[in-house]
């Protein structure tokens, strides 16, 4: 077969990486692609869910949507007509890990975006600002608490991750977000967002004189500091969770198992097993499950978080199914912990997932992305072609070998729907 690394448009794409660090200690990276017709920027910043103390929960994310209310200079109305006057696509996300900042526009546009976004990273923070955008929250929460499928997210991460940072809810809770402060959050925003803590990454056409030019001129301000996030790892303990929810006619259920690390080189082969296993077509919990009608969906995925991993299945039905299909799932595992996979089935899932690294690579805003968690999780910069090699190397012994350490167990099973306890198997 014919790998896209071999496709004569990449090996015309001339890249090059650059790194550099202001005087104030941030880190720059670049992917410059001079052959696109687009750039991204984004401030990576090592915070999240995870960082936050109980009394603190949800504050990394109301953080996110305050950055956009401006500073002394620019009002939230001036943040967003100017993006938009660029023809930007721009937006912000929280996890548990990092938040991140971006921009994609147009090459002459670059130097708006970077001054704006730069913006995000010191805002005012004012108070009558902080109380309109509670509200916000507080409707957010109440939001996705209707959405079951994030509920049982959310739920599942709780309790699989209990008493470890991890745990901790990106979005908080009503109370916490009622009882937090606009004090709270400035000395959050203090300790948390310092250069030491922040990446900014580019890539696309451009050039590494004119990234030096703009992080020197709109980011030396950016206070210094060193990142402190202390990892320790996880020992989620077998637990069974069940939520009942009223008006739902589903059964929401999640199950989360034990996967490699951000920095275990076996995460190529979880990459490839979680699509083998747990794709949305074509994978053997669609075939087993969803494409026979026993379900709505039925997957499997690969997540990582800074200093471990999972496995995180999910299955949507019927309650009257939810025995049959949580038997069904449990012996699709058992049969690959045991068996392993196909050849063909490797052979599909190396195709799957290096269109997914080519399509994804051929915009910056793919490649940004890829950019900056490579090097928040590894420090290590990675070319789409550095991936494309990566994939290739899978072997059936790496299936085996991750499957040896990392088995599709899950340890936390929860559920978030019509029914108050787990239902005995009866298939």
């Amino acid at each position: 077969m014919t790998w896209p690394s071999e496709n004569a448009a990449l090996r015309k794409t001339i890249m090059r990486f650059d790194e550099l660090e202001l005087p104030n200690g941030l880190t720059v990276i670049a992917e410059l692609t001079p052959s696109v017709h687009s750039v991204a920027a984004g401030f990576f910043v090592r915070t999240g869910a995870r960082d936050e103390t109980a009394a603190l929960s949800g504050v990394s994310h109301f953080l996110e949507h305050m950055a956009f209310k401006g500073n002394d200079r620019y009002t939230a109305d001036d943040v967003n007509r100017i993006f938009d006057d660029i023809g930007a696509r721009y937006n912000a996300s929280t996890g548990e890990d990092i938040t991140t900042y971006y921009a994609a526009v147009l090459p002459e546009y670059l130097d708006t975006a970077v001054k704006m976004l730069s913006v995000l990273m010191q805002p005012s923070l004012r108070q009558d600002d902080f109380d309109i955008e509670k509200n916000v929250i507080l409707e957010e929460i109440g939001m996705y608490e209707d959405m079951p499928s994030f509920a049982a997210y959310d739920r599942a991460m709780a309790t699989h991750f209990s008493g470890h940072a991890l745990g901790q809810s990106i979005l908080g809770t009503v109370d916490s977000i009622q009882a937090l402060s606009i004090d709270q959050m400035r000395a959050y925003h203090r300790r948390q967002y310092h250069a030491g803590n922040i990446v900014l990454a580019v890539a696309g056409n451009t050039t590494v004189e004119e990234i030096r030019r703009l992080s020197e001129e709109f980011c030396s301000s950016i206070p210094a500091g060193s990142a402190s996030r202390t990892v320790t790892e996880p020992s989620p303990q077998p637990r069974t969770e069940f939520f009942p929810k009223e008006g739902t006619e589903h059964q929401y259920l999640m199950q989360i198992g034990t996967a490699p690390a951000p920095d275990d080189p076996l995460r190529f082969a979880a990459e490839l097993l979680a699509v083998i296993v747990g794709d949305d077509s074509g994978s053997r919990l669609f075939w087993e499950i969803v494409h026979p009608g026993h379900a709505d969906s039925a997957d499997l995925s690969f997540n990582e978080y800074d200093g471990t991993g999972t496995w995180m299945a999910c299955l949507s039905c019927h309650p009257d199914r939810a025995a049959d299909n949580l038997l069904r799932m449990q012996q699709v595992f058992e049969s690959v912990n045991r068996q392993g996979v196909t050849d063909d089935e490797l052979e599909q899932a190396r195709n799957k997932v290096a269109s997914r690294i080519v399509l994804y690579g051929e915009r910056p805003m793919g490649r940004l992305s890829s950019l900056g968690n490579n090097w928040m999780y590894r420090t290590e910069y990675r070319s789409a072609a550095d991936d494309l090699a990566a994939v290739r190397k899978i072997t059936q012994q790496d299936i085996r070998t991750l499957l040896d350490r990392y088995p599709l167990e899950p340890v936390t099973t929860v559920g978030v729907g019509p029914l108050t306890e787990r239902p005995a198997a009866c298939l």
